[in-house]
């Protein structure tokens, strides 16, 4: 059983986030023993968001982290921010309409277009789904691998959070091809990359309206963060498809340890109800069978 921690960040100031970051690092016992020269930090940037919406991993945030994980390494790790171009999100313009170019100069780490970089295209089958990825080779020379995703609905694979961040690291642009079997091509890529931290930003969420949480959520496991989101966010987890399969195919483990305020949080969050689910089902047929 994994342990998933919840700590509220009191005070919207560095100091209280990055005391908020450490805290949930200790609550899951996070191994930081010996050297990571290379550190690679995977946020959410799905669009062209600004950070206020709760869409996307606030850069401010991810500089905390760094800043945190230097402490915890080595001052002179050497730290990449990678996002990869998307069917219709494109890096050279998201990078600085979010900000995240600003962030990698002050804190002094790369940031990095993955389908600028080199890949390797690998075969992984999952189920009776078999997927070509195209897997950057930083990937292969990180020592560790960390996972800052958002914790928000999304309508065909009900949640979006660990699993599905790391679907943004396949360098392949079109990644609209994966659609039509969304759930085992997100558990595709986490078999293929493995997540060493998984450190959630949600000082400011989006679920039935956008709200400001103050949460810090952390995890060894992006299973076990997967299905803790939703079931803070009023989801059964074992109804998640992209949880369940990516638990039975080993990368993670479905039941969790929640330590810190999960009931607090589970209160707080902005959960949708049975009549914001059900239109926005019909929404999603009427556009599908609209677009086709």
């Amino acid at each position: 059983m994994s342990h998933v921690s919840f700590v509220r960040v009191h005070g919207r100031n560095y100091v209280s986030v990055k005391r908020a970051i450490e805290e949930s690092l200790e609550l899951v016992h996070s191994n930081f023993g010996g050297t990571a020269d290379r550190i690679v930090i995977k946020p959410n940037m799905c669009y062209y968001y600004h950070p206020s919406t709760g869409e996307v991993t606030d850069p401010w945030f991810v500089g905390v982290l760094i800043d945190v994980l230097r402490d915890k390494f080595a001052k002179d790790s050497e730290i990449f921010v990678v996002e990869s171009d998307a069917s219709a999100m494109k890096c050279k313009h998201v990078f600085p309409m979010l900000g995240y170019d600003k962030m990698a100069e002050e804190k002094g780490v790369k940031l990095v277009n993955l389908g600028e970089e080199k890949s390797r295209v690998v075969n992984v089958e999952v189920g009776d789904a078999q997927f070509k990825f195209h897997i950057p080779e930083l990937f292969y020379e990180s020592d560790f691998v960390v996972n800052v995703p958002k914790l928000k609905y999304m309508g065909s694979v009900k949640i979006t959070c660990a699993l599905k961040n790391m679907f943004g690291c396949n360098a392949f642009q079109r990644k609209c091809v994966y659609h039509r079997a969304l759930n085992e091509a997100i558990v595709g890529i986490n078999k293929l990359i493995k997540t060493d931290l998984v450190v959630v930003d949600g000082l400011v969420v989006t679920g039935k309206y956008t709200k400001r949480l103050d949460l810090v959520m952390a995890s060894e496991d992006p299973v076990a963060v997967d299905a803790a989101a939703s079931r803070l966010m009023g989801i059964n987890s074992k109804s998640v498809k992209q949880i369940t399969l990516a638990s039975r195919e080993g990368v993670g483990d479905l039941v969790f340890s929640p330590v810190g305020d999960f009931s607090y949080f589970a209160k707080k969050f902005p959960k949708k109800g049975m009549k914001d689910n059900v239109r926005e089902a019909v929404a999603g047929v009427y556009l599908r069978v609209f677009h086709e």
